[in-house]
């Protein structure tokens, strides 16, 4: 997975799985700290679980160990929610919204969820991106206090750019449950377009358990 280049229009490759285990018993065990608990392999491995629980426990510590060695730095998220933007009512920018990462380096983004909702893209050609659609370029026009010259670095400054919105139609695809993906991410070397996603919406009392890096 890690080893097969991105080409064309494939900017996204997935690992899928049957994971075995009881991710909801890790998830339960865990002491929560707000909408977002960082766990750390520490915390992990204190954790008292039945068997089942862990199973699932050395499935993410595999994993965590596998995208070290790789140079990533996975984070262990049970994300509760994530923040709403609420900056731009017209355009939010978080993380709801379909986007792209970016970076000044050459880097992918890796994520799973072991539990909960699971992330989603969406091909290139099924969206476009938010700032070239002429109503919204126009209210963005209204936000910007300055010469025209600098509108694009306003748009940047802000993530505008980095915000897409799905064509009729459009079929957003799951990165499902226990698979592992690698998605392409905006940076001057990439030979292909970025990949475009975003988290999902929670399930009630269902806290998502997601590595990310």
């Amino acid at each position: 997975m890690v080893t097969t280049p991105f080409k064309g229009a494939i900017n996204a490759i997935g690992w899928e799985r049957e994971l075995v285990g009881d991710f909801a018993e890790i998830v339960s065990k865990i002491a929560r700290d707000g909408n977002i608990t960082v766990v750390n392999q520490k915390q992990l491995l204190a954790l008292q679980l039945t068997e089942q629980g862990q199973l699932a426990r050395e499935v993410i510590l595999n994993d965590w160990q596998l995208l070290e060695a790789h140079g990533a730095s996975p984070v262990l998220n049970v994300i509760e929610y994530y923040d709403r933007d609420e900056d731009f009512p017209f355009f939010p920018t978080d993380v709801y919204s379909f986007h792209v990462d970016r970076s000044p380096v050459p880097t992918d983004t890796f994520l799973c969820t072991y539990y909960g909702a699971p992330s989603e893209i969406i091909p290139n050609a099924q969206c476009v991106q938010k700032v070239q659609v002429s109503e919204i370029r126009a209210e963005l026009r209204k936000l910007h206090d300055g010469p025209e010259a600098d509108f694009d670095a306003f748009l940047t400054e802000y993530f505008f750019d980095l915000h897409y919105q799905p064509l009729p139609n459009a079929q957003p695809i799951s990165l499902g449950i226990g698979n592992l993906w690698r998605l392409a991410v905006d940076h001057p070397e990439s030979p292909v377009l970025p990949c475009v996603h975003r988290a999902p919406k929670e399930m009630p009392d269902q806290p998502r358990l997601l590595m990310i890096c």
